[in-house]
């Protein structure tokens, strides 16, 4: 399901008038040489990919002309063909040839993050597991990243460092221990917000159980280790696994029956996808 919750207009106005500013400076001299006359434009993929970032896209023209008109033929996180016309653009020909860039700079970048959480989602289908995102993204683009992994089919995780805990190697070597870390934590947040630790054997597994972990995060075990991890952990202590994860990996470690995989390549590792914006009149 889009996570339509990270759409927050404020938020994207302000992210695409930075992306505007770096690229427009004091003005577009290419643009300039132009008349201003009305025009259409069609935007083509040229490659199979998950569509993602209509709303950054549509802002980067409608922040210079508000009578930009956008006719989208693919809905968010719909599958795109290569050569498929995605959009229709009708317009002022300066606003559109100097939002072009910009506009394309978003889509290209979230629909590359929707389509590689896409295979990484496919190839664990019929697991039962879920593909997390990291906190792993482009500064400045962290919940517009989120909202494309959402248009993938995978999940959010924390959104940052304020909405959830997650107990990591240097927390445990400064608390003290792993039952420490997580008596710590549970006196600083309420209950119903996540708490997660990070654990990194079968030793620390067994610990973290005992002193009331919720969610555990198996970090670096190997494919053998983790059956046993999830017998341990049974049904009240969910399991996450990150580190190494491939596509020629995912499905063992999703048949081992983790409930989460978190993938930091989801918005680190991807290619831009190939768009192409073509005036048509």
């Amino acid at each position: 399901m889009i996570n339509s919750a990270l759409l927050n207009n404020a938020e994207i106005d302000a992210t695409v008038r930075v992306a505007l500013d770096e690229d427009i400076g004091a003005g577009d001299l290419t643009a300039s040489l132009l008349s201003d006359e009305q025009t259409s434009a069609k935007l083509i993929c040229r490659d199979n990919a998950i569509i993602s970032g209509r709303p950054w896209f549509d802002r980067c023209f409608h922040f210079l002309d508000e009578s930009v008109s956008i006719n989208w033929l693919l809905d968010e996180g719909a599958q795109a063909q290569s050569n498929d016309v995605v959009c229709q653009i009708q317009g002022p020909a300066r606003a559109i040839l100097t939002a072009e860039r910009t506009a394309l700079n978003f889509l290209q970048t979230l629909s590359a993050v929707a389509t590689t959480t896409k295979t990484y989602v496919d190839a664990v289908q019929g697991t039962g597991c879920r593909i997390l995102d990291t906190r792993k993204t482009l500064p400045g683009l962290r919940k517009a990243e989120k909202y494309a992994v959402s248009c993938g089919g995978g999940h959010n995780h924390r959104i940052g460092l304020y909405d959830a805990i997650l107990i990591k190697e240097n927390h445990i070597h400064a608390a003290g221990s792993v039952c420490r870390a997580l008596e710590l934590a549970r006196k600083v947040v309420e209950d119903d917000v996540l708490v997660e630790i990070e654990v990194e054997s079968l030793d620390q597994l067994s610990q973290a159980i005992e002193c009331g972990a919720k969610r555990v995060l198996l970090d670096n075990f190997s494919l053998s280790a983790l059956p046993e991890a999830v017998k341990m952990a049974g049904k009240t202590v969910e399991t996450e696994v990150s580190g190494n994860i491939t596509l020629d990996n995912i499905k063992s470690v999703a048949a081992c029956g983790v409930n989460y995989v978190s993938i930091g390549a989801l918005t680190k590792n991807v290619q831009a996808v190939d768009f192409s914006l073509l005036f048509t009149s």
